[in-house]
């Protein structure tokens, strides 16, 4: 799942080479902290948060295929 997230943000910023993507595994959920460049949060964000919304929801699908809470947060 974080392969597949990677890979969907790296297809939307700019500043490929500052994407790191951290998996946290908690208790109750998976975390998965999106690190980009500032001038690329806006892009990964999207207007009204649309395309933050739209990652974190195909993202979430695939989880609850697998029956795991996923979380995803996005970070400068």
């Amino acid at each position: 799942m974080k392969e597949i997230l990677e890979t969907i943000v790296l297809n939307i910023v700019e500043n490929k080479n500052n994407v790191e993507v951290l998996e946290k595994i908690e208790e109750t959920a998976i975390v998965y902290e999106v690190k980009v460049e500032k001038e690329d949060m806006g892009k990964i964000i999207g207007k009204q948060g649309k395309v933050a919304q739209a990652i974190r929801t195909l993202i979430k699908s695939i989880g609850a295929k697998e029956k795991k809470k996923i979380v995803v947060k996005f970070v400068e």
